[in-house]
């Protein structure tokens, strides 16, 4: 039997799983050569490259954004009025820096001879014109006495005359008397006539001036009332009296010092009621109203309160504003300038587009945005909304999950597009 090459044959895997895993191999390369050429040409696009670790960079979400002012504010009082001196003088205590104090009660007094003074002599002179004025009422009343009299004694004499004149008339008519006589009664009758009238006419004058003396001397009296009334005021205004139920504040005079006119005394502070200043930035200025909601928060417990008043000046870029609580709920245990947190709620919008705040929407004005895409850096034009203390909406421009350069902008000056590395 003839041996033949059987023994060293073996059977062989076929070549076309291994065909197949080379052609899978070859795409794969060429893809990822493509990639690279691809990135390649976008980043030889980009003028200058930053490094990531210089930009803040933030990624669009989608949620509810709130408008709302968070500041630290300070306790005061809604009425903490001072009291002045009216008059110079010496000032007597009644009190000391922290008493309580009821509405009506003595606090202080001061002593001003001047005053006092003044306030007797402008008495005296009051009783004096009040003397002239009743003897100008008396003097009137024997003027219009006089007057009626001579008014009178015209009448009488006038009605007289005319008596005269009748009875000679029948006597003339019979031939007792002459002409003459007459004559005589008929001007008489006249001159009664005419005295008559000036008793009528000057009897009218008469009452007038001495209504017109009587009333000025009246006002002049009246005048001078008012002039011992306000000295009269003032001489009780020394002592100083609490004008409301609290307790005293700062005294800024020592006992029994000499002050000056107008010179304030001491302060009355008002436990009732409260309020709390803020300062918000000067941006948020113009959506403050009187009325806005706020809630403030003290010993772990937030209270209602509402603004209730503006400061119409900017100062170092803020605003002054003033929340009062509502409904006189207010913190037990308040004390003066006491510090407290508040958040004023402007505006709520629900599942909007937004992004964190940053320095982008200042430098681009809210119109540009630079979005990172594949390692590169594009400025692309949005549409900035309203915006908080740590966000701001999109109305358009950007997707939720895109991400952009929200600080470090101010690097990309006249660039498009930028490549960023390190991400």
């Amino acid at each position: 039997m003839i041996s033949d090459t059987s023994a060293q044959d073996r059977v062989l895997a076929s070549d076309r799983p291994r065909s197949r895993r080379l052609k899978f191999a070859l795409a794969g390369g060429i893809a990822l050569v493509l990639g690279m050429l691809w990135m390649a040409l976008r980043w030889s696009d980009a003028s200058q490259s930053i490094d990531a670790s210089r930009l803040r960079i933030a990624q669009v979400t989608r949620g509810d954004l709130i408008r709302d002012i968070s500041a630290d504010g300070r306790v005061i009082t809604a009425n903490s009025p001072t009291l002045y001196a009216i008059a110079g003088g010496t000032v007597s205590l009644k009190v000391v820096a922290g008493d309580v104090v009821t509405q009506g009660q003595e606090l202080a007094g001061i002593d001003s001879p001047e005053l006092r003074s003044r306030l007797v002599q402008e008495a005296a002179t009051l009783a004096s014109l009040e003397g002239e004025s009743r003897r100008a009422g008396l003097d009137a009343q024997l003027s219009r006495f006089d007057a009626q009299r001579l008014l009178d004694q015209a009448s009488i004499d006038h009605t007289a005359a005319q008596r005269d004149l009748e009875r000679i008339e029948r006597a003339f008519e019979r031939g007792a008397v002459p002409r003459n006589d007459l004559d005589r009664a008929r001007d008489n009758l006249r001159k009664a006539e005419i005295g008559l009238d000036a008793a009528r006419q000057s009897q009218a004058l008469q009452n007038q001036g001495a209504s017109i003396d009587a009333q000025n001397k009246r006002l002049m009296a009246e005048r001078q009332a008012a002039v011992v009334d306000e000295l009269q005021r003032q001489v009780d205004a020394l002592t100083l009296r609490a004008p409301f139920d609290g307790q005293v504040g700062q005294i800024q005079v020592g006992q029994g010092s000499n002050v000056a006119i107008n010179a304030p005394v001491l302060t009355v502070v008002d436990l009732s009621e409260f309020e709390v200043e803020i300062r918000v930035p000067e941006s948020f200025a113009r959506d403050l109203a009187i009325g806005v909601p706020a809630r403030v928060r003290s010993s772990g417990a937030d209270y209602a309160a509402a603004v209730s008043a503006v400061s119409p000046e900017v100062v170092n870029g803020e605003v002054t504003a003033r929340l009062r609580f509502e409904d006189g709920q207010q913190p037990p245990g308040l004390r003066q300038n006491q510090r407290l947190s508040a958040r004023i709620v402007l505006d709520r919008r629900n599942n909007v587009l937004m992004i964190e705040r940053g320095p982008f929407l200042e430098q681009e004005g809210g119109r540009f945005a630079w979005v990172i895409r594949d390692g590169v850096a594009e400025r692309r034009a949005i549409q900035a909304g309203v915006s908080s203390l740590s966000a701001v909406e999109i109305v358009s421009g950007l997707d939720v999950g895109e991400r952009i350069v929200i600080s470090g902008t101010d690097q990309f000056t006249g660039s498009e597009r930028v490549r960023v590395s390190g991400l």
